[in-house]
């Protein structure tokens, strides 16, 4: 992922998203292109028609912070957009590729955070990275993502929301969740550029699945760090979970996330449903609720 490209493409996608009529500016006639004009962003930025081209072109390094702001107060970008392009400034003021420090193979949940977890029993709660592989779970999530771990997606929520078929009947709003899981993928690659089990990951999905290229093409970021979603579990059917997420800050570039049901709702009675269900399962990870090791997760 080459960030000059990056920048480029994320400006130009920005820029394309917004009319005259939001920044505040006449339509006028004879518009060749969606959105706004380079010039009217320059204008509205404050800066010269050849600095913002040259930064539309990919040119980030040495620009400074009150320039990034005034950019991105010009697009509208939200809080994680603007996030985004301050992180791809970065990578481009990195002049030297940074060695990635020594990883344990196995990444293994401290057993003060897996008491955490297996402490979280009305609903469940996983601990995930910015690649969106599920790192450990108490018994509840490991029974809730079941599917998550068993087919393609090995594990990672990307690869089951791109490459599992099922993952059409778990969302029942298919197009949301994957617009979210790749909008967190990209925020991911704009925040560890360097991360070679991330750009795997984007080219696998990228070569397997014309939905995912379509939405990666998009270059839309997100925070995720609360609401509300619909699921439909294959053993116990739709449920409606809130969902709170935490970043540890002893592990950093690790979330937290816990889904909840709202009290005596049919969904409360479907997370009981399924942990019951759990409860009977003889795979030893489910009962711990732990996920199987992998290489290098963190």
């Amino acid at each position: 992922m080459d960030n000059r490209d990056v920048v480029r493409e994320f400006l130009t996608t920005r820029r394309a998203k917004l009319t005259p009529d939001q920044a505040g500016l006449p339509a006028g006639s004879n518009r060749r292109v969606p959105g706004l004009r380079r010039s009217e962003v320059a204008m509205l930025a404050d800066v010269s028609i050849e600095y913002y081209s040259k930064l539309e072109r990919g040119s980030l390094a040495g620009v400074s912070d009150s320039v990034l702001s005034a950019v991105a107060r010009a697009l509208q970008l939200d809080d994680a957009e603007r996030e985004h392009l301050f992180d791809l400034a970065r990578a481009a003021n990195q002049t030297t590729v940074t060695p990635p420090r020594r990883r344990p193979k196995q990444w293994v949940p401290r057993p003060g955070l897996q008491l955490a977890l297996d402490a979280i029993t009305a609903g469940p709660a996983f601990v995930r990275n910015g690649r969106l592989d599920i790192l450990a779970t108490n018994a509840l999530g490991r029974a809730f993502y079941d599917q998550v771990f068993d087919g393609p997606g090995r594990g990672n929520l990307a690869r089951f929301n791109f490459l599992d078929d099922r993952s059409r009947d778990f969302y029942p709003d298919w197009d949301a969740a994957a617009d979210v899981s790749v909008a967190i993928l990209r925020t991911e690659a704009g925040r560890d550029p360097h991360d070679k089990h991330l750009q795997d990951l984007i080219g696998e999905l990228s070569t397997i699945s014309e939905q995912f290229r379509t939405r990666w093409g998009a270059h839309n970021v997100r925070r995720h760090g609360a609401g509300t979603k619909n699921f439909h579990h294959h053993v116990v059917g739709d449920l409606t979970l809130t969902y709170e997420g935490l970043e540890l800050t002893a592990e950093p570039g690790l979330s937290l996330l816990i889904y909840t049901a709202e009290p005596g709702s049919l969904s409360e009675e479907n997370l009981k449903l399924l942990a019951s269900w759990a409860a009977t399962q003889t795979d030893p990870d489910t009962a711990r609720g732990t996920t199987p090791a992998k290489e290098n997760q963190q």
